[in-house]
């Protein structure tokens, strides 16, 4: 890098960096590998909020939303942009089914999906745009997350709800090609807007839901107020009372991770792709249960289960313990890794059915969980790489135990794009289509670039 380049670079904000990228890529860059990754989160979110279409809590956001012309995905109804990136946010993390990325943790399409299909809507948007957008904004989040690495989580806030508003903001830009000082503007409102505390942990209610589309219809209004003129704060990361410091207090932020190779190294690929529908950091527990499960280990006369785990999510997975062994919700039962093992030892696998409010009080699944403890394994890699492990010690004196490193769907083991197509079939037959192939068609045109928004609102008549 030469001086002046340096130079330059010292003197620009974060939002004014980040706002010059913008401006600079276009669909062409995005690779080969990416523009796979890009496709499959298409394709997963689009499953996913068919799949909540008739839930309680879609139709309860549903309610609250204002009138349009734009489309909710898998509706016949018609809402206006922002209430449309809400309800889609929200139905598609609504069983948190959807993708995650290691290293965050932070869930992307949930937020990137919404915000982009809306605004390829609203500003009248090609396809190849939109997944541009979808790309640069979900490469973003990744970044940020890795930027502050569990620091968010740590101070209280949801990651995905707050990292997640800033990286929408910058794929809506990028789409639009709106200019660095529209850009940075746009970063510099949104950060007011940026919010999602993790106090649903505590009973199991569903805010959680929400935060994806909140983050997704901030973005919109944020974009909307830079075009015409809104002015943000130049350095709203940075700031003495900006972003790093209001929701990661008091970490260092890591913002070499954020620039290192952005626009020639995509961290996004190696984006985890969920197989149960529950807590990301619960499903290797889950894996290690049902191979238990599958050398057919007893589930008699066990005196404890003990699973090694992170310190980073003892307070969002293990506590209060007697809580997640008898989660009081069906939405709670997903954060609860006590529930989670046993779905696997008694169940041998972890379905959305398996998530439901007659699941949770069934007697034999409680028995197992209220056995599941925990102790901290300060060598743990988390948040590189999720883990999990299951002892089983028995009455006898003998022991059962299974271990993991890695998550199932990340990296290491990625499910292949026959499985993310397999897994959307399940999802639309779940949400009630019949023909969910006719869709993966039409997701497979928008993620290939082909059109325009006119593609798009076909998601809502399917």
């Amino acid at each position: 890098m030469s001086a002046n380049i340096a130079a330059a670079q010292g003197s620009q904000s974060v939002s004014e960096r980040l706002a010059e990228w913008t401006t600079t890529i276009s669909p062409g860059d995005v690779s080969t590998a990416t523009s796979a990754t890009r496709r499959n989160i298409l394709v997963d979110i689009v499953g996913l909020c068919f799949a909540a279409r008739d839930t309680d809590y879609v139709v309860a956001v549903k309610a609250a939303s204002e009138p349009g012309d734009q489309i909710i995905i898998g509706h016949k109804a018609r809402v206006s942009a922002s209430s449309a990136a809400l309800i889609n946010g929200t139905a598609a993390h609504g069983e948190d089914f959807d993708d995650t990325f290691e290293g965050g943790p932070v869930h992307s399409g949930v937020v990137l999906v919404p915000a982009l299909v809306a605004a390829g809507q609203m500003y009248g948007l090609k396809n190849d745009r939109v997944m541009l957008g979808i790309a640069v904004g979900i490469e973003v989040l990744c970044r940020l997350a890795l930027t502050l690495p569990k620091a968010v989580h740590k101070a209280g806030f949801h990651p995905t709800a707050v990292l997640g508003a800033f990286a929408a903001t910058v794929g809506i830009c990028a789409a639009c090609e709106a200019d660095k000082k529209t850009t940075a503007n746009a970063l510099g409102i949104v950060g007011s807007m940026a919010s999602g505390i993790i106090e649903y942990l505590g009973d199991g209610s569903w805010t959680k839901r929400m935060h994806p589309g909140w983050a997704a219809q901030s973005a919109l209004r944020a974009y909307g107020m830079a075009k015409g003129g809104f002015k943000g704060p130049r350095h709203v990361f940075e700031g003495t009372h900006g972003a790093f410091t209001t929701f990661a207090h008091p970490i260092t932020p890591l913002t070499e991770n954020l620039f290192a190779d952005l626009g020639s190294g995509w961290v996004m690929d190696s984006i985890t792709f969920k197989p149960y529908p529950c807590g990301t950091m619960v499903q290797p527990y889950i894996d290690c249960a049902m191979a238990l499960k599958a050398r057919s280990v007893s589930t008699e006369n066990i005196r404890r289960i003990v699973c090694k785990t992170a310190e980073g999510i003892v307070h969002r997975l293990w506590e209060p313990l007697d809580l997640k062994q008898k989660p009081p919700t069906a939405y709670a039962a997903k954060f609860s890794v006590p529930y989670g093992v046993a779905l696997g030892l008694v169940r041998g696998h972890a379905e959305l059915g398996d998530f439901t409010d007659e699941a949770v009080s069934d007697a034999e699944l409680l028995a197992i969980a209220g056995k599941v403890g925990f102790e901290v394994d300060p060598g743990n890699p988390y948040p590189a790489a999720f883990t999990g492990h299951v002892r089983i010690e028995y009455e006898d004196g003998s022991v059962e135990e299974m271990e993991r490193g890695h998550m199932r769907g990340g990296a290491t083991e990625p499910l292949s794009r026959q499985e993310i197509d397999d897994k959307f079939r399940a999802n639309m037959r779940f949400g009630g289509h019949e023909n969910p192939d006719a869709v993966l068609a039409l997701c497979d045109r928008i993620a290939a670039g082909e059109g325009s928004s006119a593609l798009i609102k076909e998601l809502g008549q399917a």
